[in-house]
């Protein structure tokens, strides 16, 4: 059995966290802290755990080996590099920092550590995701030109953000609004398929100015250093997302549309891009669920490494500093 602290509990994942831990019968949380009182006294009911304000007492005890930090993105910093020092394990939700300086700083005190690291990017554990990177690999579509990712829900229309979770809209605490907080999910998988950025530019839009001050939707244009040009959309704006992903190569094409990949290409018999390719691997755990097998010991899980995470962290940081200064940008 290990014994887990979740430190934070603000962000709006937390109770689909808190329903997995519960489900896990390898993993117990001793201890739930947040800074605000009612909010670890609730959360620690749901966990029958012990609630507290003092950090200090998870960093400091030997029997809790691994923490999930979900606190506002401001308190980042401070909270992953005490947990590294401490030699906790650590998953941390997404974005990793406010940006790519305290990013990348958290990454060199992880990798000093020595510590299992995690983060939220759950969609690489998706089966259309991992075929594509297999076929990108492989040559498949040949010399790849362009490709357009698009990651949009309707949490402004809904009011997601208006109470417990208001923080999400405050681009001082939250880091981003709505292009980062779910363009960060699809530029994961971007990189994860192309490779690094070499330049970028975006523009963003309060949209329905829900939450002023803060980007309710947005759109980058980018440059990968292995050639394609690149686009990303993400909002919290939109009733519905239905092309999420599309890759045009010389010999091959494919478009995920309404969670289905279409995928057309000689190179693979019965690839017509008429009907939904079903021919695809199995799903891995990501996310949350790959860092509880790593810290219970399971085989291999697939984890993203803190200097994938704080390269991600910066890539978005340059989109938000090109569309505020509406000129092109290289990531540090």
């Amino acid at each position: 059995m290990t014994t887990l602290a979740l430190v934070g509990c603000a962000h709006i994942h937390t109770p689909g966290f808190i329903k997995k831990l519960k489900d896990h019968a390898d993993v117990k949380v001793k201890t739930v802290w947040d800074h605000d009182a009612a909010r670890a006294k609730k959360r620690a009911e749901e966990l029958t755990a012990h609630a507290t304000t003092d950090v200090g007492t998870v960093w400091a005890d030997p029997e809790i080996t691994a923490v999930i930090i979900c606190s506002e993105t401001n308190r980042h910093q401070h909270l992953v590099i005490a947990a590294a020092r401490s030699g906790k394990n650590l998953f941390v939700e997404k974005p990793l920092g406010l940006g790519a300086n305290d990013a990348y700083a958290m990454a060199d005190t992880i990798e000093k550590s020595g510590v299992i690291f995690q983060t939220g990017y759950f969609m690489r554990g998706q089966p259309i995701n991992i075929f594509l990177r297999q076929h990108v690999q492989q040559g498949t579509f040949g010399k790849i030109t362009r490709v357009r990712a698009s990651n949009c829900h309707a949490g402004a229309l809904g009011g997601w953000f208006d109470a417990d979770w208001r923080w999400m809209a405050d681009p001082a605490i939250a880091g981003c609004g709505a292009f980062g907080d779910l363009g960060i999910h699809s530029l994961d998988i971007l990189i994860w398929l192309f490779g690094p950025i070499s330049t970028c530019t975006a523009i963003l839009d309060n949209g329905t100015a829900r939450y002023p001050g803060c980007d309710e939707t947005g759109e980058a244009i980018f440059k990968f250093t292995s050639g394609p040009i690149g686009v990303l959309a993400a909002a919290w704006d939109d009733v519905a997302n239905p092309a999420s992903l599309i890759i045009s190569g010389t010999e091959a094409h494919a478009a995920v549309l309404n969670g289905k990949l279409y995928l057309q290409t000689k190179k693979l018999e019965g690839a017509d891009g008429k009907e939904p390719w079903v021919d695809l691997p199995a799903p891995v755990p990501a996310g949350l669920e790959a860092f509880l097998d790593a810290v219970t010991g399971k085989a291999d899980p697939q984890l993203v490494s803190a200097r994938e995470a704080a390269y991600r962290n910066s890539v978005i940081a340059a989109m938000y500093e090109a569309a505020q200064w509406q000129r092109w940008t290289t990531p540090q």
